[in-house]
């Protein structure tokens, strides 16, 4: 949503030049001198670039668990998560319940809204910054060093204004060479990402330029932190990664995500990452973990609602579940239970059996990976708060491990999955179903769906039904009513095995997805309006504050239509 800005008018106290800390994004004016302080060595300027891959990670992940942004909302949202805790705004973001994403001054969300925004817009600000003191004659002092960092410093803006993109309806684009007072116009998010494919676009032909001299790739190892060796090649690879997610993702609806260019998301996805990217955690330094928080004696922190895991259910259960009236879901302090014969998920026909396949105890040993991706809670640790369709006997605990243990035996140090390798195959996989290579999509779905118990897909039709009979895993809901169900098709075979895939593996997948093939509940906002500290600096008036989701004050267009699945 494009506003007119009033000339003149600057952008307070929103990008910086000192590294970002965890608890605020507000610092150093870098109109005050403070730019040639800091970039004016080559190994000065070099050392900030550096460091702002964690701040850039930091934003997201931060080094809390959990961090303080609007990844909760958006699990709920997604249906992700459920939870009755007030934590980063999460119960007040329930799908189904008119909840909106409020935008008005004082509004008690306000500070996880804007971190997101502002977090990104101080590693444009910054990565554009070094690239214009490179380009007004800074001497890296080899022409291999000068292409790496700005390759480098490419990636950053490619990330950060990916995300603005991703997420907001508008954002600044800072450019080299703009003026450190010029906090740049708002454009649209599409122009926002088309400015992030640019600067991928630069960054590959750095990494790809020839050139002499030392200090050229692979990228020092600090500034990724991760157990990969980011040569040339690895740099490019994982740039497409990112590329991939951020060409389907940045869809906010089913048109726009039948409309994306899938041609180009398959030859990214295909030269993309050969194996899951991972990055080194440290609560100390950095990189965090984000929301892979598990469970802890009873929380509600990653309580599963059983709108989308339902879908693996083949006893009856989850579509008795769909027959009972929304605000009868749960009666009695009841959570729902599944028998599903997916691996992912704990085997048995009883909870007692269930509990005893996967005992969360067995992965609490550093290093170590969890036998299931989910447990079946132990008695007498459910929660019965709030909504009771929210309610259900599974907990997310995939990464328990590392959550308690790291990698040798110190909670969340190690390495972890930010970008799974499966992601990566999905996009191709839907890129590849959309333009009817159906063959090619299967063989795919299948790596990740065989592995878990599931049985190939074999007949490669876009209407056919997956394989397992009344078995069959996703059944899903029917229309009009959404209350009986019926085994998927590839596509949906597809989104089920994304969905489990990526859960908590990275930044609101669920929320991104869902919103873009149209299965996020109705009336759910599907953006966050520029915040409005950032609004107000432009001179818009109170009046002109709007946010996101149905209803009055908020941008049309903004609110998730009727679910694909009859929500």
């Amino acid at each position: 949503m494009n506003r007119k800005l009033i000339p003149g008018v600057a952008l307070v106290a929103a990008f910086g030049l000192g590294a970002c800390s965890e608890q605020s994004l507000v610092i150093a004016n870098p109109n005050a001198g403070e730019t040639q302080r800091v970039l004016g060595t080559p190994d000065d300027a070099e050392a900030l670039l550096g460091s702002y891959y964690r701040n850039w990670h930091a934003v997201l992940y931060g080094t809390g668990n959990p961090p303080g942004n609007f990844e909760g909302m958006a699990n709920i949202m997604s249906w992700q998560n459920y939870s009755s805790l007030n934590n980063n705004c999460q119960n007040s973001r329930y799908p189904l319940s008119g909840a909106t994403n409020s935008n008005l001054p004082g509004n008690g969300c306000g500070s996880d809204q804007q971190r997101v925004y502002f977090g990104m817009g101080e590693v444009n600000r910054v990565a554009s910054n070094f690239l214009s003191s490179v380009a007004s004659g800074l001497n890296l002092g080899s022409q291999n060093r000068e292409n790496r960092d700005k390759a480098f410093a490419e990636m950053l803006r490619g990330l950060s204004l990916g995300y603005s993109a991703l997420f907001y309806d508008s954002a600044a684009v800072v450019s080299v060479g703009q003026a450190g007072d010029d906090a740049g116009k708002l454009a649209d998010y599409k122009v926002v990402m088309d400015s992030a494919y640019a600067a991928f676009d630069r960054a590959i032909a750095l990494a790809n330029a020839p050139g002499t001299g030392d200090r050229g790739f692979p990228i020092p190892a600090d500034w990724i932190p991760s157990p990969t060796a980011f040569n040339a090649d690895e740099f490019v690879r994982l740039i497409r990664t990112y590329r991939a997610r951020f060409r389907a993702n940045v869809a906010r609806n089913p048109a726009e995500r039948a409309a994306v260019n899938w041609a180009l998301v398959i030859a990214d996805a295909q030269n993309g990452i050969k194996s899951d990217h991972l990055n080194t955690t440290n609560v100390t330094n950095g990189p965090g973990g984000g929301w892979r928080r598990t469970y802890d004696g009873g929380s509600t922190w990653h309580q599963m609602p059983p709108f989308f895991i339902g879908m693996g259910d083949v006893s009856g259960n989850y579509e008795a579940w769909l027959k009972t009236p929304m605000d009868s879901r749960g009666a009695g302090n009841v959570g729902f239970f599944m028998v599903t014969p997916d691996l992912r998920f704990p085997q048995g026909t009883t909870r007692a059996a269930q509990q005893a396949d996967f005992k969360i105890q067995d992965c609490e040993i550093a290093a170590t990976v969890c036998k299931r991706y989910f447990t079946n809670r132990p008695n007498g640790s459910d929660q019965y708060t709030g909504n009771g369709w929210g309610w259900s006997n599974y907990d997310f605990n995939r990464f328990h491990s590392w959550v308690l243990k790291g990698d040798a035996g110190t909670a969340r140090n190690g390495n972890l999955v930010f970008f799974t390798k499966a992601e990566l195959d999905m996009l191709q996989a839907e890129g590849l179903i959309r333009t009817n290579r159906l063959a090619e999509a299967a063989a795919l779905i299948n790596v990740t769906r065989t592995k878990n118990g599931l049985p190939a897909i074999t007949d490669f039709s876009a209407t056919a039904a997956v394989p397992g009979g009344t078995n069959c895993v996703p059944r899903v809901p029917q229309l009009p009513n959404a209350q009986t169900t019926a085994c998927g098709n590839m596509m949906e075979a597809m989104k089920w095995e994304k969905r489990m895939e990526t859960a908590y593996t990275s930044f609101a997948p669920w929320y991104l997805d869902g919103r873009g093939w149209g299965d996020l509940a109705e009336n759910t906002p599907v953006f966050w309006a520029v915040p409005y500290q950032d609004l107000q600096a432009r001179g818009y008036a109170i009046s002109a504050i709007y946010g996101a989701g149905a209803g009055p004050g908020n941008a049309p267009g903004s609110a998730a239509g009727k679910s694909t699945y009859g929500w």
